[in-house]
């Protein structure tokens, strides 16, 4: 596996659960505004152990309920057995993913091993890969959407909204399409302020400022109609 960082100790990546966040390095996407350059393109740090990993996790398990895989795309490196290794150890797990790779993700799911799953959702299926600035295989997107709503009790969509991108007519025809997927509301879905960090893959975002509350909010008041639950995280 390709680790490459860990945050020890988080109250916000696994709702409700103290939890650790281990990042892997690698995507399938290329998106432009991406947070995470170190972790998309050129490798910078060197592989964290996977024993340093699981050491630490059994010092820890009085104090931590959970244990969240990002990236990149994690999915891509993830390893199942150490996936079991974890599951012994009685944490949850969560991962964060952006539905390119839905075989391993019903994998990991069946096996048993996962317990929450935060999928991005990058716009309505007709600019996927405009969005994610790469050739984007939509069933594949499709295929981990119906698996997350269908197979896991516990799940959220999430979109990164940058206000010139995901225009109030994109973002109710995004919601539609998953609505129409998987024939009905989705239990939890989380809209997120993008934020000019200055760190992103490509220039083209530098200048973009940071998405408004307001129309975040905006947003939220047509996410209702298609989820359950609708947070904003800004």
């Amino acid at each position: 596996m390709k680790i490459k960082y860990i945050q020890k100790t988080t109250l916000i990546d696994y709702p409700g659960k103290i939890a650790c966040t281990i990042f892997l390095y690698g995507c399938t996407f290329r998106c432009k505004f991406c947070y995470n350059p170190e972790l998309v393109l050129k490798e910078v740090t060197p592989d964290i152990p996977e024993q340093e990993i699981l050491d630490f996790l059994e010092k820890r398990r009085e104090y931590l309920q959970a244990v969240c895989f990002t990236g990149g795309e994690p999915c891509l490196s993830l390893d199942k057995e150490f996936l079991k290794k974890i599951r012994d150890m009685k944490y949850l797990i969560k991962i964060d993913t952006n539905g390119s790779l839905p075989d391993k993700l019903k994998e990991f799911i069946s096996a048993g091993f996962v317990d929450f799953v935060s999928m991005d959702l990058k716009s309505s299926f007709e600019k996927y890969s405009e969005i994610a600035d790469c050739d984007v295989n939509i069933e594949d997107i499709k295929k981990s959407i119906k698996t997350i709503s269908e197979d896991l009790r516990d799940y959220e969509f999430r979109t990164t909204i940058i206000e010139k991108v995901h225009t109030e007519e994109e973002f109710e025809k995004m919601m539609k399409e998953i609505k129409e997927l998987i024939g009905g509301k989705m239990k939890r879905f989380v809209l997120q302020g993008f934020k000019n960090k200055g760190e992103m893959i490509s220039d083209e975002y530098n200048n973009t400022e940071d998405t408004k509350k307001a129309y975040l909010n905006k947003l939220k008041d047509i996410a209702e109609d298609y989820a359950e639950k609708v947070k904003v995280r800004w």
